[in-house]
């Protein structure tokens, strides 16, 4: 078992996150960089304090299970995974490549310490609420802002609640943007607070850029034994690399010589960061 980590090394740990998952994708020359930049915070913590796991055994039997229903986002989960050591850092220079055990989404195939395979968006929160239903393990899933526009993520939502899985904690990545551009512009989320207590659920907002925010309400999340819980997270698309925060169509980037220069000196600047923290 890893040893928890306290508020300092999980900023420390976000950080590299995004570091190793930036530079995964730069060697690529694409990727989903905005929505992976989005959840790292969220990663760090989990991984960081609150998830039971053991890289040493993928598959311990009571361990806690984790659903990036989001799927896109791999990369900063495949980050997460290596820095943790479930596998080698060097894994991450074949994300997407032929015959890679990285594929861009994530495959509970090919990858240890991915407990569903997910990319369709929808499916992942509903096997997460399956999961949470046959399990007395804590379950996480990450599911985005634009991702809720799919149906059957209220079908889950309202089946979890109905049911009192308070094992189950969904976060929401509300980023506010989506594939084909703002949130408000393509399907308005409104208040996804009220939308979930509506549903039955505990609901909570937090700044999803502040691990310390994060921890206490997911602290909050794992405390509460009578329904489960949404902690929505007010996040920014590209969080933390000013480069692909400035871009406005950020989903999924292919760099050109001038981006890869300016996400090369945001790299520079995490590093700096990290540094600092030691």
């Amino acid at each position: 078992m890893q040893p928890s980590l306290d508020l300092r090394q999980i900023e420390s740990f976000n950080l590299s996150i995004k570091k190793e998952m930036a530079t995964a994708l730069l060697n690529m020359g694409y990727g989903h960089f905005g929505g992976c930049l989005s959840v790292t915070e969220t990663l760090a913590c989990l991984y960081g304090r609150y998830l039971k796991h053991d890289p040493a055994n993928p598959q311990m039997k009571d361990r806690d299970l984790f659903v990036l229903s989001k799927g896109h986002a791999g990369p900063a989960l495949y980050a997460t995974l290596a820095l943790r050591g479930f596998f080698d850092l060097s894994w991450l220079k074949t994300i997407n490549a032929n015959g890679t055990n990285l594929p861009s989404h994530a495959d509970m195939q090919k990858t240890p310490g991915v407990d569903m395979t997910t990319g369709s968006l929808g499916q992942g929160i509903s096997c997460a609420t399956g999961m949470a239903a046959g399990s007395d393990s804590n379950v996480f899933t990450i599911v985005g802002d634009g991702e809720l526009q799919e149906g059957q993520c209220w079908e889950a939502i309202q089946f979890a609640a109905h049911h009192k899985l308070s094992n189950l904690v969904v976060f929401v990545d509300n980023n506010k943007r989506q594939l084909d551009g703002d949130i408000n512009d393509i399907q308005a989320s409104f208040d996804l607070q009220k939308k979930f207590e509506s549903f039955g659920f505990q609901s909570l907002s937090v700044d999803g850029g502040d691990v310390e925010a994060i921890c206490h309400v997911i602290e909050k999340a794992i405390a509460t034994n009578d329904r489960p819980t949404a902690i929505i997270l007010d996040t920014e698309k590209g969080q933390g690399m000013q480069s692909v925060v400035s871009i406005s169509a950020n989903h999924h980037l292919r760099l050109d010589e001038k981006l890869r220069a300016a996400i090369e000196a945001d790299i520079a600047l995490l590093d700096a960061k990290i540094e600092e923290l030691k």
